[in-house]
């Protein structure tokens, strides 16, 4: 399925731009009449859309305004747009059409560790570049990904400490939906808490989508907890927060600090089931600076909402297309290679702050933050760090494990 988006996609005959590119740069028709095909792979059907279409949205939008600009060194970008129905086996089935069929050196996409785990194996197969935008367990480093969300130690180096020492918070019940990432992120948590002195009295997963959350809310109130830590995802969020507030717990007397819940989780949930939590990201629609104020204002006329809420995965979606666009032009060619090395140490001014490719494992310096929410639905910053903050997606292991698996981002993806 080859989508165009608000016929912003101008047809040129800029072939000679293309030439001085590079061989790559003319390899297909689409390229040689001016345009650079790159893939959009997004969940907008099933349970997971109600995140993913945004993400989709934050990528087109940043195509529309390079190409509005000029493309990429006078080339337009021409986006082929597909589906993965929040389902990782049709992930990997449209991550195939799109590298092998489409032969595309890059996409951007995904939003679940179990969708990027499930393409995973077609990027490195065929050597293409996947630009994935989610916040992360970690634990992975692959020549083939280029990493924008955050992750463990600019999501929870920050916000264990904060709870055990500003909420004075030692008692978490730690729960999850249940695959990699809320699995993950609690390995990384159960260290920190206990580094901390703090101690986890459960650690609990219910499946991805599930939605009955009574029998679980009955557990976290009988278990003794002072707070819970949220990694639960998707849809599950809504019902989670509702059933906390139906079965008469307070955030400020036991609050969830999360991993995950969003401005868009919250919009959709109502504010009132999340006032008085707590998340950690990098990004919040709350950063009070003319680029982020600008940002959210181009992005409400862009999906034509103008109460469209801005989140951490969505704005990092935005700003790797911008980074690719740089690496490409730096490369002076999109195969995959050129643009790995292009991508190395580039540097964008983001609607969050300065993020920067790290040369050494392809993931992204980031700005630690912490918010509370507010009953307008959004986010007050309480913490946050005075700079970006290097990523160690190895984090829980030591530095030791950061030099031997991520240093150079030339190896294939390696499991400890």
């Amino acid at each position: 399925m080859k989508t165009n988006r608000r016929n912003f996609l101008k047809h040129t005959t800029a072939f000679g731009a293309a030439a001085a590119l590079g061989p790559s740069m003319i390899a297909s028709p689409a390229r040689a009449s001016g345009e650079i095909e790159v893939g959009v792979l997004f969940s907008l059907t099933g349970g997971l859309s109600i995140i993913e279409k945004s993400l989709a949205d934050a990528t087109m939008m940043a195509i529309d305004e390079i190409n509005a600009a000029g493309g990429v060194n006078g080339m337009m970008i021409k986006p082929i747009l597909e589906d993965g129905a929040s389902d990782p086996k049709t992930y990997n089935e449209k991550a195939s059409k799109l590298v092998i069929r489409d032969r595309l050196q890059t996409v951007f996409g995904s939003y679940t560790s179990a969708s990027r785990k499930a393409v995973l194996p077609v990027f490195e197969k065929r050597n293409s570049l996947y630009f994935y935008p989610t916040y992360y367990e970690g634990f992975e480093c692959s020549k083939n990904v280029v990493y924008t969300g955050a992750v463990p130690n600019q999501q929870l180096s920050n916000f264990i400490p904060w709870i055990t020492n500003t909420l004075g918070k030692k008692k978490f019940f730690i729960v999850g939906s249940n695959y990699i990432y809320p699995r993950e992120m609690a390995k990384v948590s159960k260290i920190l808490i206990e580094q901390n002195g703090g101690e986890w009295v459960a650690d609990e997963y219910l499946e991805l989508g599930h939605s009955e959350w009574g029998a679980m809310v009955s557990k976290i109130k009988e278990s003794g907890c002072d707070v819970v830590l949220s990694n639960v995802v998707g849809d599950s969020v809504v019902a989670f927060y509702r059933e906390f507030k139906n079965q008469g717990l307070t955030h400020d007397k036991l609050p969830i600090c999360a991993t995950v819940t969003s401005e868009i989780e919250i919009a959709a949930m109502g504010p009132e089931f999340a006032e008085g939590s707590y998340t950690s990201f990098p990004y919040f629609q709350a950063i009070d600076t003319d680029r982020n104020r600008d940002f959210i204002e181009r992005y409400r006329k862009y999906v034509n909402d103008p109460k469209a809420v801005t989140h951490h995965a969505l704005e990092s979606s935005y700003f790797q297309v911008y980074l690719w666009k740089q690496a490409v032009e730096k490369a002076g060619d999109i195969s995959a290679d050129a643009v790995r090395e292009g991508v190395k140490g580039q540097v964008f001014e983001a609607p969050n702050g300065t993020v920067t490719v790290d040369p050494e494992n392809l993931h992204t310096y980031l700005t630690p933050r912490i918010a509370q929410w507010g009953a307008d639905g959004q986010g007050t910053i309480v913490n946050a760090y005075d700079a970006p903050t290097k990523p160690l997606p190895y984090v829980a292991y030591g530095e030791t494990a950061e030099n031997l698996f991520c240093t150079g981002a030339g190896l294939d993806t390696t499991k400890l």
